[in-house]
């Protein structure tokens, strides 16, 4: 055992951890031993990481560990002392990385790379600014951009070290990342919360699921969720789903991000996607603010709305800034909330205010559009090219007879167009923290933020699909493009300052 141990010596270069072997199955792996204080417990324990095997007495690293010696390599390259000649000059475009360098120190991502990253930091970052400058190009092109560019690594990255650096970052860095930019965040912002869609034609991803494509896509998917800062106009955090789970599922996991991430006096606004009744009652658990709109069908806003619909389309009730009539009203939430150990069940009630709001201009988008429909449907009946997704509408807006001599004759349900048409134009918003009706509908309109936000992941950062089929992979590509949607929202038009360039004096290009 003695001389396994010298050669485990000769091979590890990091110095400061113990190495250990064990054999399993005939095979001999190599682990870091390290010794770690355990602050809840209070007393010392052991944790190893897996850094290779054994091959016929030769030490054969994994490929995060051989990833991680490459970079320590680098590093005392970087810092051998004395001068060093200068053996060959090269003109370079500066203009994209003079402001990328300033934004990420202003946002605090280049520091917070740093003390999460401190040996790729560098490496991310010039992936980072690769993708915000030349998103729509895979990253083949690197090669080809890092030629003409000045960047933080200064050195090429083929695709097969990108791969590598994407499997290496591990979900405690990321994590230590999500907390150190959240306390930079303002505390008086709402946070937007959405969901979007990412198809995948990988087969080996756990979590890509047949779900609801948001873009009517016919392929597996995957589900990203994403918070995001109206004011600081800045991602917060981000999560991969699996493809079938629906928005309103998905607040449990977010509010239990929120508690990992140490955000005080967090205040969220949501589509109506994300409405029920157990979010809510888990919000006011949670003591969170939060606006989220809610369907007109709804019990506690129908019977309101019946009760103001005429009052409130009138003259003083009118915003000719915002082009809607609006009503506001102070109603009680009928708040549940079970206790975990005992089971017990605690009812009560809460304060809620309910935002009513009716554009007319919006009612009448609505019937047009319904009016299409019915005059699809009704084409369909008479022609006898009946679409089976449609059979309950012709059920719901006509009675249909059918005689050997007629033929196929329809009448419409005007009861049923007429109670479709009623709620057109109308739309609700509750909260439990935004009193002011106009107030809160520039904060729910302001949520189109985290659209563009997906907008630009998808269309200038290339994630549409994902292009990796490994889950290391993948989540190392995601947290990389999280990041660089805070230098893409920040820097409005990189592409068009690259005109400014400089010569750089090489020493051991």
């Amino acid at each position: 055992m003695s001389g396994k141990w010298d050669i485990l010596t000769i091979v590890y270069l990091c110095g400061d951890m113990r190495n250990i072997s064990q054999i399993i199955n005939g095979t001999e792996y190599v682990y870091d031993y390290v010794a770690i204080w355990d602050k809840d417990k209070k007393q010392p324990k052991h944790k190893r990481n897996y850094i290779g095997k054994m091959a016929d007495g030769v030490f054969v690293p994994n490929k995060k560990y051989k990833l991680q010696m490459e970079l320590e390599a680098e590093q005392k390259k970087l810092k051998t002392p004395g001068p060093v000649p200068v053996t060959e000059s090269k003109r370079l475009f500066y203009g994209t990385t003079y402001l990328f360098d300033a934004i990420g120190q202003k946002l605090g991502v280049t520091d917070d790379l740093k003390r999460c990253f401190p040996d790729s930091y560098r490496q991310i970052l010039s992936i980072i600014y690769y993708l915000v400058s030349e998103g729509t190009n895979p990253m083949s092109r690197f090669v080809k951009w890092a030629q003409t560019h000045v960047h933080p690594f200064g050195k090429n990255i083929p695709s097969q070290r990108c791969s590598e650096l994407f499997g290496s970052i591990s979900e405690d860095s990321k994590q230590n990342f999500f907390v150190l930019q959240g306390q930079r965040r303002l505390e008086k912002e709402f946070l937007a919360y959405d969901t979007t869609s990412i198809s995948s034609y990988s087969k080996s991803l756990k979590q890509v699921k047949y779900g609801w494509n948001k873009e009517h896509d016919p392929l597996p998917q995957i589900n990203l969720a994403l918070l995001f800062g109206e004011t600081s106009r800045l991602p917060v955090y981000y999560r991969k789903l699996a493809g079938n789970i629906s928005d309103v599922k998905t607040i449990d996991k977010l509010l239990a991000d929120i508690d990992f991430l140490q955000l005080d006096k967090v205040k969220l606004v949501m589509d109506r996607g994300f409405f029920s009744e157990a979010n809510i009652n888990a919000l006011y658990q949670k003591h969170h603010k939060f606006l989220i709109a809610a369907k007109t069908s709804l019990k506690i806003v129908s019977k309101k709305l019946d009760e103001v619909r005429s009052s409130m389309v009138t003259r003083s009730h009118y915003s000719s800034k915002q082009r809607v009539f609006y009503d506001s009203h102070t109603i009680d939430w009928d708040f549940t909330e079970t206790k975990r150990r005992s089971g017990e069940i605690i009812k009560g009630t809460r304060r809620m205010y309910l935002h009513l709001y009716y554009n007319d201009q919006r009612a009448t988008d609505d019937k047009n559009a319904l009016n299409r429909l019915l005059d699809n449907l009704e084409e369909e009946l008479v022609s006898g090219n009946r679409k089976p997704g449609h059979e309950k509408l012709y059920a719901k807006y006509y009675e249909i007879n059918k005689t050997p001599v007629r033929g196929v004759t329809i009448t419409p349900r005007q009861d049923a167009i007429s109670k479709a048409e009623k709620n057109y134009g109308y739309f609700a918003l509750i909260s439990n923290g935004v009193k002011d009706p106009l107030e809160a509908l520039d904060i729910y309109r302001s949520k189109d933020v985290v659209e563009k936000a997906f907008g630009n992941l998808k269309e200038r950062l290339n994630m549409r699909r994902t292009p990796v089929s490994s889950e290391e992979n993948l989540e190392g590509k995601l947290f990389v493009q999280f990041v660089a949607l805070s230098t893409f929202h920040t820097s409005k038009r990189p592409w068009a300052i690259n005109s400014y360039s400089r010569t750089i004096l090489c020493r051991n290009c």
